[in-house]
């Protein structure tokens, strides 16, 4: 994770570094110091170096101290003997911010080939986004109907947009969003995640826009009278429930995954393990073979992580950040719910068929 994010004789300092108390220093986007994983090292680590000037060689150094719980990182930076700069970072400065990735070094042959290439990438890749877009109109078409492959379409577009508006309120870089042909949609960022507050955030985001879909729409059903819009809340709520199982990789596993990997005792672990075992015989007794199978890689994958937790490259979350996301994945998952069971108590054949669904 990004530790420090700052500037340091007019260069850019940066910090990277773990909780088995790896860290690497970066100045001006070079490696100048690497300390090595040491879970008994106190919390104050020195990093020492040396930089050329017109009066010759100054002896530079970097003061960390980390307090993980609440955390906070401290540092002191100096050049010659003298206190250049002194500051500190919180949990908030940390989720308020991506970690930075080094420019790829690049060769200097034909500048203007490159450009133009670049440029033809560009473009390829809006048409790749535009022939996935129609590749999936036209399979969710020959499945059902154009009315219910625009209405799917739509529901999804709405749920990953959630995951971008997520994306860009952290400052990540965004690609857009790929629909892709039976399987769903994806929202795509190269950048990293520093928190596991981030990954939190932008994971239920997506259910909680298609919440908000599902209640207009419910409420567009009230005042209107028109029936569609009731099957669009119904079905976009479904689909949003789905997409909060806890199951890699769906939303839902991922949120699941932030917590878990956050805990720092083993009940927090046995919970988690217990409530994914319990998921797997719920999907048994119900002969959703394939679900529960994903269901327990996804939970293989998650013991196997919290025990590699203190090697993370990203920060956990404190017992708040804990809490609040379970509350509002489970209020998350109780709207959709309650969207389902209204309109099923409606009388209409077509609105009790998401329930219908939900209860098979």
């Amino acid at each position: 994770m990004e530790l420090i994010n700052d500037s340091f004789l007019g260069q850019a300092l940066r910090l990277e570094g773990n909780m088995a108390g790896w860290q690497r220093l970066y100045l001006g986007g070079h490696p100048i110091s690497q300390l090595d994983a040491d879970t008994a090292a106190e919390q104050e680590r020195v990093h020492c170096f040396k930089l050329q000037s017109d009066q010759g060689e100054i002896e530079c150094e970097v003061v960390v101290e980390v307090n993980w719980q609440p955390f906070l990182v401290k540092y002191r930076c100096s050049a010659g003997g003298s206190v250049v700069l002194e500051s500190e970072r919180n949990a908030e400065d940390m989720a308020s911010s991506t970690p930075e990735t080094p420019a790829p070094v690049r060769t200097q042959f034909g500048f203007a080939g490159l450009a133009s290439l670049g440029f033809k990438l560009l473009k390829s890749a809006k048409i790749f986004k535009a022939l996935l877009a129609m590749g999936s109109l036209a399979a969710y078409s020959w499945l059902f109907s154009l009315p219910f492959a625009v209405a799917l379409i739509f529901c999804l577009v709405v749920h990953e947009y959630g995951h971008i508006r997520a994306m860009k309120y952290f400052g990540m870089k965004t690609k857009g969003i790929y629909l892709i042909p039976f399987i769903g949609g994806a929202a795509v960022s190269d950048a990293k995640l520093n928190t596991r507050w981030q990954e939190v955030v932008i994971s239920i985001m997506g259910p909680t826009w298609g919440l908000a879909l599902s209640c207009l729409a419910l409420l567009g059903w009230w005042v209107t009278g028109e029936t569609w819009l009731a099957a669009l809340a119904g079905f976009n709520a479904l689909l949003n429930l789905f997409n909060l199982l806890p199951i890699l990789p769906l939303d839902g596993g991922h949120i699941l995954k932030s917590i878990a990997f956050s805990m720092h005792s083993t009940a927090g672990l046995v919970l988690c393990v217990l409530g994914a075992a319990g998921g797997v015989y719920l999907c048994y007794a119900f002969h959703l073979t394939l679900l529960g199978f994903l269901l327990a890689i996804g939970s293989i994958e998650i013991v196997m992580e919290w025990r590699n937790r203190k090697h993370s490259m990203v920060l956990p979350l404190d017992r708040y950040g804990q809490l609040f996301s379970t509350v509002w994945y489970l209020l998350t998952a109780i709207g959709l719910i309650a969207v389902i069971v209204v309109l099923s108590n409606s009388g209409d054949e077509l609105l009790t068929l998401p329930r219908m669904i939900l209860s098979s």
